[in-house]
């Protein structure tokens, strides 16, 4: 389940991950809240966290992920991710240069250095 998450400044969308995320997930939370966000600012920032009750993306929903990075591509401005999980940091680390914007992962426990650092001034 992906929810959005409220409290951040314009500009900002922001997830939070629970259990087994869909590709239906994305389809009716994630990709609709970017869209209408493209619509009002030319770059975005996204916070993405995953809960610890996270449980994983179905092929589908890796599939949507990757797309909506590389269909808005150069609209990115920062992507803070914050998860426990190892393999989305080492997906982060292998495919990050793929994204010009600027990428940091961190652990949950740092969520809310992860949330001042998306919301900062350039």
């Amino acid at each position: 389940m992906i929810e959005q998450l409220s409290n951040f400044p314009a500009g900002v969308v922001a997830f939070l991950c629970r259990g087994q995320v869909t590709k239906a997930d994305y389809d009716s939370v994630l990709v609709p809240a970017v869209v209408k966000a493209l619509e009002k600012h030319e770059k975005l920032r996204l916070y993405y966290e995953t809960a610890a009750d996270f449980s994983g993306m179905d092929p589908g929903a890796i599939w949507e992920d990757f797309k909506v990075g590389m269909e808005h591509l150069t609209r990115w401005e920062r992507v803070a991710v914050v998860t426990d999980v190892e393999w989305i940091t080492q997906a982060m680390r292998l495919f990050g240069f793929l994204v010009p914007a600027a990428m940091k992962s961190f652990p949950t426990s740092e969520a809310e250095q992860a949330r001042a650092w998306i919301g900062a001034a350039n």
